[in-house]
C-alpha cells in the first residue's frame, strides 16, 4: 500500500513539473554533454528533473527572475551525477539560491604564527552543508554553440557544487563521498590521495590540465573538478586521467565515455 502511494505521489509531481519538450530540447542544445547520452538516459535525466523541480525551492537575489529556463538548466546538470544514485543524495537541503553574476564573499584565515588574514573571494558558486546552495546564472548560462563550449577548459559550476553536496553527505567536504564499507573507503582513499599528489605536480610544474588546476586546492576541490570533466569531457577524462575515472564511474555507476 505504502509503495503504490509512493508511487502515486512521484507521477503526480512529475505531472505537475513537466517540462515542455521545446524547454528540454533547448537545455539540451545548450548543454551538449548532456545531449550526448543515450537516449534511455534522458528518459530517466528528465524524470529526475521533474522530481528535482517538486523539491527544491530557488530564490533569485536582488531581482533575479529564476525563469523555467533557469530551474531547468540546474536541474538537468544537478541530477546528471545521481542518475543512477537517486535524487535521495540531495535530500539533506530545500533552497538554490539564485544571483545574477558571481558574488564577492568576505574571507578569513589563520596562519601558522596565528595571525589572521582577511581577504575577498570571487564565487561563481557555493555548497554549504545543509544548504542553501548559491549559484551564478552567469556561470551556467552558455553559448548554444556546442563548438564554444568545453574546448579550452573544463568548467561547470552546478555539477561542482553538486560534487561538494555528495562529497558532504557523511558530514564533511573531504574528496570521500559515504561509501559501502571499509574496504571501500580504503581503496577510494588510496586512489584519491595517490592521483591528488600526482596533480599537484603537473599544476606545480605548469603543465596543462583538462581538470581544473583549482583542485590542486584541496583534495575536495580535486574530488568536485575531477567529477565536473567526468561528465563534461568523459572521453578526454578517460584518456588523461584513467585511475579517477575507473574511480568515478564504479562510485557513479555511469561510463558516460562509451556514450
Amino acid at each position: 500500500m505504502l509503495k503504490t502511494l509512493n508511487r502515486w505521489r512521484e507521477q503526480r509531481a512529475i505531472e505537475r513539473h513537466a517540462i515542455p519538450e521545446a524547454l528540454w530540447q533547448l537545455t539540451l542544445l545548450r548543454y551538449p554533454f548532456l545531449s550526448a547520452r543515450h537516449a534511455d538516459d534522458l528518459t530517466e535525466l528528465r524524470r529526475l528533473c521533474s522530481l528535482f523541480l517538486s523539491t527544491k525551492e530557488f530564490h533569485g537575489v536582488d531581482g533575479f527572475e529564476v525563469t523555467d529556463e533557469v530551474a531547468v538548466a540546474v536541474a538537468a546538470q544537478a541530477c546528471l551525477p545521481v542518475l543512477r544514485l537517486g535524487l535521495g543524495w540531495y535530500d539533506g537541503f530545500v533552497g538554490i539560491v539564485m544571483h545574477a553574476s558571481e558574488v564577492v564573499a568576505q574571507r578569513t584565515y589563520q596562519d601558522e604564527d596565528g595571525v589572521v588574514h582577511e581577504y575577498d573571494e570571487e564565487l561563481a558558486g557555493e555548497a554549504m552543508e545543509g544548504g542553501p546552495l548559491m549559484l551564478s546564472w552567469n556561470a551556467i548560462a552558455v553559448s548554444s554553440d556546442p563548438a564554444q563550449f568545453g574546448v579550452d577548459e573544463v568548467f561547470n559550476v552546478v555539477i561542482h557544487e553538486f560534487a561538494h553536496v555528495i562529497d558532504m553527505r557523511d558530514g564533511q567536504a573531504d574528496g570521500v563521498p559515504p561509501l559501502g564499507g571499509a574496504e571501500e573507503r580504503d581503496r577510494w582513499i588510496a586512489v584519491i590521495d595517490a592521483e591528488w599528489e600526482r596533480f599537484c605536480k603537473r599544476v606545480d610544474a605548469g603543465e596543462a590540465t583538462l581538470i581544473d588546476p583549482y583542485g590542486a586546492e584541496a583534495v575536495e576541490e580535486f574530488f568536485a573538478v575531477a567529477v565536473e570533466a567526468f561528465f563534461v569531457a568523459p572521453a578526454a577524462m578517460r584518456a588523461e586521467e584513467p585511475a579517477m575515472y575507473e574511480l568515478l564511474a564504479g562510485f557513479f555507476r555511469q561510463n558516460p565515455a562509451a556514450d
